[in-house]
């Protein structure tokens, strides 16, 4: 996460700001049936490592993976807990699991992430784009970390007060205005490897994430209708991430003459 003086806060409307919390509530389809894990080595379709957004954890993404499981893709979670850490560790915690997967699919994964997890696989395919087939990011702060409501800010800025005292694993004011953040920062913004597929998904219906912020000039944008808590239950969105991951082969990249 970076400082917040540089971004103005977001404020969505009212009813966007109600609608979030029946965002929510398309996660109770979470509940449903369960379906079979997909060999990788086996699947014509790309692996997909999938990371969840702040204040979340791989339980947000069961909705999406169950149904990215159905169009024949092996889907990988991050061991992502709660999304509340410092960057920098999150960062990575998760290189190392992209290691894990690419080993245990023998070759590059696509990654999907929501909200904060985007902005961190865009941070995660600048470091690896060996290992990374594509990536898309749905409701993403790609432009500024903290490009979201005051509300979310304050959380945020909770967390870091908490990390002072005797929670050392949340995120910290390092992480906000520091050297995490300015690490961070300098990573999110470093030119997208040449030839590797970059979709951003958004809403103008975004009660969280300014979607401005989402429009990263290294992706292809793709506007939607949805919530920003809901975005990964939204069968619209489910369908035309299935789409595009279909045209990613996973092979391995050629070096860049």
């Amino acid at each position: 996460m970076a400082d917040d003086r540089t971004w103005e806060p977001y404020s969505p409307s009212v009813a966007s700001r109600g609608r979030e919390v029946l965002g929510w509530l398309a996660y109770l389809q979470a509940l449903g049936p369960q379906v079979a894990a997909v060999d990788p080595r086996r699947s014509d379709e790309v692996p997909v490592l999938m990371v969840p957004g702040f204040l979340a954890g791989d339980w947000s993404l069961v909705p999406l993976a169950r149904h990215l499981r159905r169009s024949g893709h092996a889907t990988f979670t991050s061991g992502i807990v709660l999304n509340c850490g410092c960057t920098e560790m999150l960062l990575e915690l998760l290189e190392r699991r992209l290691e894990q997967v690419v080993q245990e699919a023998g070759r590059p994964v696509a990654l999907v992430g929501q909200s904060r997890g985007g902005t961190l696989c865009r941070m995660l395919a600048v470091r690896r784009p060996d290992q990374v087939a594509g990536l898309v990011t749905l409701a993403s702060p790609l432009l500024h970390q903290l490009a979201t409501t005051p509300e979310i800010i304050t959380q945020v800025n909770l967390l870091a007060r908490l990390n002072l005292g005797a929670w050392p694993w949340l995120v910290s004011t390092d992480c906000l205005s520091g050297g995490c953040a300015d690490r961070t920062s300098a990573l999110l913004e470093s030119a997208w490897p040449d030839g590797l597929p970059f979709v951003s998904l958004y809403s103008r219906q975004d009660g969280v994430v300014d979607w401005r912020a989402c429009l990263d000039p290294a992706a292809e944008h793709v506007e939607v209708r949805s919530t920003h808590n809901g975005m990964g239950a939204d069968r619209t969105v489910q369908r035309l991430l299935s789409s595009r991951l279909k045209t990613l082969t996973g092979q391995p990249r050629q070096p860049a003459q």
